[in-house]
């Protein structure tokens, strides 16, 4: 490493080049601040401008009183969704059941062939009509709409329209893994809040709020992948909190929406200045649609809009005709309704089999999945499970903070019959565990 430069250009660029040639590697730490300026000849505030471009480029990390390094190499981390070819019956995919999904071909039919151009509006005005009164009142009054390729992308948006490289975000731990990605992909800094089978620990949230959190995250019911959501006096405490903190973004992904057997509450205080509700189509109409629904204060709004931009980038129309049938159809909505009822069974049968066995999971929540806490490491009962014919999920993927040993289940094709095999298998697992410790 041989850092060059009089000014903080100088010196951002010298280390940027050796960045790039490999001369200084992923997850290297640069010379301390007083160090290098002494090297160099130049003054202590020099070198720091140089570092916080640095990191504001996502170039490099701050580590407090560790120093800068260079940003470690990022792999895509791991993903939702099934692992094709496995000989082992699926329960870590996350996946809603097919036999609950729209039949396309049908709404295919439905849509009105009229071509679009450029310049054209970004948001259908009858899909517009069809959002709002699917977003029903949750959303405070007078908010703005908006669209997005499904909930991941919503969230990546709105945090660059608001933050930086660097930025800290409070999410939920364990966290979903989309947002788990998403934050080290853009350089942002998770900081994990822990959550029981209300939600966010109030407590935890006010800590991570007092580190400089700039944004947080959060899944207001059937929380991905415990399935925990708010009960009226842990959101009304939450709501409290974040009053005091009125300057960070707030973005409540409710990705489950209206397949949720529980009510949606919020989180959005009269004093937050700024968030976002996202809800999203994938769970009840498939997760190829990628279209998500944004309401969001009038200044997120217009940050968002510049980066959907007419003749740029926007949803398709097409899939807005599609999710405007989907969203207006009777049929459609009494189907989601009965997908509804059937997902809350799937996880009470699930729930009643593992206690049945004398197994504890968190069976208040909502959502595709369970999650089951562990009195071993999650790996070791997923590799007896696998010997067994189960691929389940490990707590480990989901952990930001605190390490957690659990499994998730996901329950969406779990027949009865076999949900109290799979309860038997996993209490022969444990036990064969448990004696061999």
């Amino acid at each position: 490493m041989r850092i060059q430069g009089e000014t903080a250009a100088g010196i951002f660029d010298s280390i940027r080049d050796q960045v790039q040639a490999r001369v200084i590697e992923p997850g290297q730490a640069l010379p301390p601040v007083r160090e290098l300026a002494v090297a160099l000849g130049v003054n202590r505030n020099t070198v720091a401008a140089a570092y916080k471009r640095l990191v504001s480029a996502g170039i490099a990390i701050t580590q407090g009183r560790h120093g800068t390094s260079i940003r470690p190499a990022q792999g895509p981390g791991e993903q939702e969704g099934s692992l094709p070819g496995s000989p082992l019956t699926d329960l870590a995919s996350g996946n809603p059941a097919t036999a609950w999904l729209p039949d396309m071909a049908r709404v295919c039919r439905a849509v009105a062939a009229v071509p679009r151009l450029y310049g054209e509006p970004t948001l259908n005005a009858d899909l517009a009509d069809s959002a709002r009164a699917w977003l029903d009142d949750d959303p405070p009054a007078g908010y703005a709409l908006d669209l997005c390729h499904g909930a991941v992308d919503a969230v990546e948006r709105l945090l660059a329209a608001w933050l930086a490289p660097g930025d800290k975000v409070a999410v939920e731990d364990p966290c979903f893994l989309g947002s788990l990605n998403t934050l080290r992909h853009v350089g942002l800094v998770p900081v994990g809040v822990p959550v029981d089978e209300e939600g966010l620990r109030p407590e935890a949230l006010v800590d991570s709020l007092a580190q400089g959190v700039r944004a947080v995250i959060c899944t207001p019911r059937a929380h991905n992948p415990t399935g925990a959501s708010f009960s009226p006096a842990r959101a009304k405490a939450l709501r409290r909190v974040l009053a005091d903190f009125p300057q960070a973004l707030l973005i409540e992904d409710d990705h489950f929406g209206p397949l949720s057997a529980t009510p949606y509450r919020s989180l959005i205080a009269p004093a937050t200045a700024h968030w976002a509700l996202v809800r999203t189509l994938s769970k009840c109409h498939g997760p190829d649609l990628r279209l998500a629904v944004v309401a969001s204060d009038a200044e997120t709004s217009r940050r968002l809009r510049l980066r959907l931009a007419p003749g740029n980038v926007w949803v398709s129309h097409v899939l807005q005709d599609m999710a405007h049938v989907l969203l207006s159809s009777p049929e459609d909505s009494r189907r989601v309704g009965e997908a509804r009822e059937d997902y809350a069974q799937r996880r009470r049968t699930l729930a009643d089999a593992l206690r049945a066995q004398g197994i504890a999971s968190w069976s208040r929540g909502d959502g595709l999945n369970v999650w089951v806490p562990l009195p071993v490491a999650g790996r070791d009962v997923a590799e007896r499970l696998a010997r067994l014919g189960w691929l389940v999920r490990v707590a480990d993927s989901f952990c930001v903070d605190t390490p957690v040993q659990a499994i998730r289940v996901t329950v969406a094709e779990l027949a009865p019959a076999r949900a109290a095999r799979f309860a038997r298998d996993l209490r022969a697992c444990l036990d064969a565990l448990q004696a061999a410790a």
